[in-house]
């Protein structure tokens, strides 16, 4: 298997066009009718169906019970997370909502695709950690020069990347970033086609579980992926049914997220033992270091976030210039937090 070293501006286009393709007509193609700068609606009318492309989500609400209250349809729940994906099924009118980093909208925005972010969420914590490919030559963040690092422009991991890379002093002239979406990180450091790339858990603690025997760790990172965001395409927020599905979905989403947190028995036997299939122990030990979840009551520190990684692409070459603050539909400001307890809010 030959991986290619990252070409810069084009590696989108490349990533782009598989996995959510078939998806293409599982929703509702969305109507016009509402107005960029038009009070949220509050009625959902009862035949409304959004496609929701956060399983995370779903599997929480199934668990707490609260999926049945939802005051409108979901015809499917795509099991899709990487930006990419996510951006393909815009495109193919397949996913009305979806939950990603803050980086997938930047790219977005970047190739002409029109969505939004609806719903913040954010971290304190790095939820990345380096995995090293099987003996690869690498005991901390301060070994990467020279090194292939798997590499997504799309998606957070391309840049927690970066700003590894500038937090140690360094140039992407100065490592060879492997142009690959997260989703084959995996096969690529199994086959020791590239010496290093980040992961998340579960899929940490299932890479490490096979290959730590021969040699493969977890380095870990300070890099923060400060943003967790709910998004929808332009065509969707332009039908007044689904931004009412939106609206009423968005504290269902932040209460399931605080119900994670504060019901770790159940979420960790639903989700990473039913679910994702690893152990009750390595939920406990991975939900032990996870952040409080966090909805801030205004975005302006979202925005400079946002502002601040675009700019990081930019400055590599990755992406033209974008308009963070167009990102962002502040109608919906305020929902998550006010849905949730002071305590998760900032």
């Amino acid at each position: 298997m030959t991986i290619p070293t990252v070409q810069r501006r084009t590696l989108l286009t490349g990533l782009l066009g598989v996995t959510a393709l078939g998806l293409a007509g599982c929703g509702d193609a969305a109507g016009e009718g509402l107005a960029a700068a038009a009070p949220l609606p509050t009625t959902v009318p009862p035949d409304t169906k959004l496609t929701i492309a956060i399983h995370p989500t779903q599997v929480a609400l199934q668990a707490s019970g609260e999926i049945g209250k939802l005051p409108f349809q979901v015809p499917s729940w795509p099991n899709l997370s990487a930006g990419p994906d996510i951006i393909q099924g815009f495109r193919a009118h397949s996913i009305d909502l979806a939950s990603n980093a803050g980086i997938p909208p930047i790219q977005a925005a970047a190739i002409n695709v029109k969505a939004r972010i609806v719903a913040v969420q954010t971290k304190q914590k790095p939820i990345y950690t380096y995995a090293t490919a099987p003996g690869a030559a690498i005991n901390a963040v301060t070994d990467l020069r020279g090194k292939k690092i798997g590499f997504s422009q799309g998606q957070a991991q391309g840049v927690v990347v970066l700003r590894t890379l500038k937090e140690q002093g360094l140039t992407p002239k100065d490592v060879q970033l492997v142009a690959l979406p997260s989703t084959k990180f995996l096969v690529a450091l199994q086959s020791r086609q590239i010496d290093v790339a980040p992961l998340s858990e579960p899929v940490l603690t299932k890479y490490l579980s096979e290959y730590a025997k021969d040699g493969a760790k977890g380095i870990p990172m300070s890099a923060v992926d400060y943003l967790t965001v709910l998004w929808a395409p332009q065509e969707v927020l332009a039908d007044a049914a689904k931004v009412a599905a939106i609206r009423s979905f968005i504290p269902f989403w932040a209460r399931s997220e605080v119900w994670q947190y504060t019901n770790q028995g159940p979420w960790i036997d639903a989700y990473y033992v039913k679910d994702q299939k690893v152990t009750a122990a390595d939920g406990q030990r991975i939900e032990a270091v996870q952040d409080k979840p966090v909805f801030p009551t205004d975005w302006d520190k979202a925005i400079a976030w946002q502002k601040e990684s675009a700019g990081l692409l930019v400055e590599g070459g990755f992406l033209r210039p974008i308009d963070a603050d167009d990102l962002f539909d502040r109608r919906f400001e305020k929902l998550a937090a006010e849905s949730v307890p002071a305590e998760y809010r900032e």
